[in-house]
C-alpha cells in the first residue's frame, strides 16, 4: 500500500492531478495581474489625453473671446479718438488717432491730417465723442467689425454749442504685432 501512495503522488507531481482531479499548469501565471494592470494604464493614458485636449480647447475659447473684447475695446477708443477733437491741442489729436490706426485708414488720414489740423484751428473748433454702445458684428482671424453707436458735441467759434448729435458707425480692427487698431471707419446713416 505504501508503493501505491508513493506511486499517486509521484503522478500527482507529473500530471497535476491532486485527489484525482487533473489540473493542468496555468501558462502564463501573472497574465491575471498584467491584464488590468493595462487596462488601467491605457485608461489613464486616454483620460490624460482628454483632459489635455479639453484644457487646450478651454484655453483657446477664452483666448478667444479675450481677443474679440480686445477688439469692442480698440474700436471704441478709436471712435473716441476720432471724435474728440480740440483746436488748442489738435496736432496731439490728430497723434493719438495715427497711433490707434492701421493700413488704408493711418495712410489716409495721414496724408489729410495738415489739411484737418488746420481747419480745426481756424474754425476754433472743438468736439466731444461718447461712446453710448459697441458690439461685435464679426471676427474672422486678425480683422472684427465693430458696430458703435455715439454722441456727438460740437462747438466752433461765433456758434453756440450744438445739441449732441447721435452717430453710427462700422469700425474694423485689425490686430498688428498683437495689438488691435482701426483699419477702416465706415459711417451708417
Amino acid at each position: 500500500m505504501a508503493e501505491e501512495v508513493t506511486e499517486a503522488a509521484a503522478s500527482a507531481e507529473t500530471t497535476g492531478a491532486v485527489g484525482g482531479l487533473v489540473s493542468a499548469p496555468h501558462p502564463l501565471p501573472g497574465l491575471r495581474v498584467r491584464g488590468p494592470v493595462i487596462a488601467g494604464v491605457v485608461a489613464l493614458a486616454v483620460l490624460a489625453g482628454l483632459n489635455g485636449w479639453l484644457g487646450y480647447r478651454d484655453y483657446q475659447v477664452r483666448h478667444g473671446a479675450q481677443i474679440r473684447q480686445e477688439m469692442v475695446q480698440a474700436a471704441r477708443q478709436g471712435a473716441i479718438n476720432l471724435t474728440t477733437i480740440d483746436h488748442e491741442h489738435v496736432e496731439q489729436d490728430v497723434q493719438r488717432i495715427l497711433d490707434s490706426s492701421t493700413g488704408v485708414f493711418h495712410d489716409d488720414f495721414a496724408q489729410r491730417a495738415q489739411p484737418f489740423s488746420e481747419a480745426a484751428r481756424r474754425v476754433q473748433s472743438k468736439s466731444v465723442g461718447t461712446v453710448t454702445e459697441a458690439a461685435l458684428e464679426s471676427a474672422e482671424g486678425d480683422e472684427g467689425r465693430v458696430l458703435v453707436a455715439m454722441t456727438l458735441m460740437t462747438s466752433n467759434r461765433g456758434i453756440p454749442e450744438q445739441q449732441p448729435q447721435a452717430w453710427r458707425m462700422r469700425v474694423t480692427v485689425t490686430r498688428v504685432d498683437d495689438e488691435s487698431k482701426v483699419s477702416k471707419v465706415e459711417f451708417i446713416p
